[in-house]
C-alpha cells in the first residue's frame, strides 16, 4: 500500500538530506543491517565473554551513555512510576529476552537464533488478546502459519539436538511479546528515555545474574570479541534504536515493525558469509514459513488504524 509519508514533499525550509523522502529509507537500511548483525556480533563477543555478564556490560554502557546525554540535552528523568514501568519492560524484553539468546547462541548458530527469536510478532498477537484484542482472521492465519515455521524449524539441523537452545529461544520470544504488549498500557519513559531507563534496569538484573550462576570476567578476552561488544553496545544499542524511533516517527507502524520479518534472512547471510555457518533446507523452510506468518500479522489493517509499536530493544 502506498505510504505518503514516503512521498509527500519536504518541509519548506527542511535540507533535501533530511527529507523524510531520504531518510526514512536509511533509517530502514540501518535498522535491517545493525539489528540483522547483532546476532552476529553476540556470537563474536560469546568467544571470551560468558552471555549474562555480556548482555549486561553491553545494556550498561549504552545506557549509561544515553541517559546521561539525554540528561545533559535537557530530557526530564522518569517518575518513581515510570521508573518501575521500566524496570519490568527491560527485564522481560532485555534480561530475559536477549539474555536468553546470549545464551542460546552458545548452542546454536546465530542465524538460526534471528529466525527463531523473529516468531515473536506470532506471540505478540497471542498476548495481546489477554487484552481483549483478538486476532482478526488474517492475524490467526498467521499465527497459524508461523507456529507451523517454529514447529518445521526444530526439525532443521540448527536446533535439532538442542533442546535447551531451542528452548531458551522460544522463551526468550515469548518474554519480548509479553513484555511489549503489557508495556503498550503502561506509563513509560518518553521517547529514547524509555529505552535508556530499560537498559539501565535490564543491566543490574542480567549482572546480577551473571555472577550468581558464576560468571566471571574473562582475563584477556580477544580484541574481535571485545570489539563486537563496542559494536553490540553502539551501533545495535543506540545507533540502530535512533534509527528505529525515526521511523516510528515519519512513518506508519507496519513500516517500522518491518524489520521482524527482514533481520532473520539478513542474520544468517552474515552467519553465512562472516563466520562460515551451515543453513540446512529445514531451517530455510522454517525461516521462510515464520516470515509469511509474520507478514500476515503485520500487514497494515484495512479497518483498523494499527497499534504504535512498542519501545523495545533487538537482541
Amino acid at each position: 500500500m502506498h505510504d505518503p509519508t514516503l512521498s509527500a514533499p519536504a518541509p519548506v525550509g527542511v535540507p533535501r538530506h533530511l527529507d523524510p523522502r531520504f531518510m526514512v529509507p536509511l533509517a530502514l537500511l540501518t535498522l535491517y543491517v545493525v539489528w540483522g548483525s547483532t546476532y552476529l556480533g553476540i556470537h563474536f563477543a560469546l568467544e571470551s565473554w560468558p552471555p549474562f555478564l555480556l548482555a549486561g556490560l553491553r545494556f550498561l554502557a549504552a545506557g549509561v551513555a544515553l541517559y546521561a546525554f539525554l540528561r545533559w540535552r535537557g530530557w526530564a528523568p522518569p517518575t518513581r512510576l515510570q521508573w518501575r514501568n521500566a524496570a519490568i519492560t527491560g527485564f522481560l524484553l532485555l534480561a530475559v529476552g536477549n539474555g536468553l539468546v546470549c545464551f542460546a547462541e552458545q548452542r546454536v548458530s546465530s542465524g538460526i537464533a534471528a529466525v527463531a527469536v523473529s516468531s515473536m510478532p506470532l506471540f505478540a498477537a497471542l498476548f495481546a488478546g489477554l487484552y481483549g484484542q483478538w486476532p482478526t482472521r488474517r492475524e490467526t492465519a498467521g499465527l497459524l502459519v508461523g507456529f507451523i515455521g517454529v514447529v518445521v524449524l526444530n526439525f532443521g539441523s540448527g536446533l535439532a539436538g538442542e533442546p535447551v537452545g531451542a528452548i531458551a529461544l522460544i522463551v526468550a520470544a515469548m518474554s519480548w511479546a509479553f513484555g511489549s504488549v503489557w508495556s503498550r498500557r503502561q506509563d513509560m519513559p518518553s521517547g529514547p528515555m524509555n529505552t535508556a531507563a530499560q537498559m539501565l534496569c535490564a543491566s543490574g538484573a542480567l549482572l546480577l545474574l551473571g555472577v550468581g550462576l558464576g560468571e566471571r570476567l574473562p582475563a584477556d578476552p580477544t580484541l574481535k570479541s571485545t570489539l563486537a561488544l563496542i559494536y553490540l553496545a553502539v551501533f545495535g544499542s543506540i545507533v540502530a534504536f535512533s534509527a528505529y524511533l525515526y521511523v516510528l516517527k515519519n512513518a506508519r507502524p507496519a513500516v517500522a515493525t518491518s524489520y521482524a520479518y527482514v533481520n532473520p534472512p539478513v542474520a544468517v547471510l552474515f552467519g553465512i558469509v562472516l563466520a562460515g555457518e551451515t543453513v540446512g533446507p529445514f531451517d530455510l523452510a522454517g525461516m521462510a514459513v515464520i516470515v509469511a506468518g509474520v507478514v500476515l500479522i503485520t500487514l497494515k489493517r484495512p479497518r483498523r488504524a494499527p497499534l504504535s509499536p512498542p519501545t523495545r530493544e533487538a537482541p
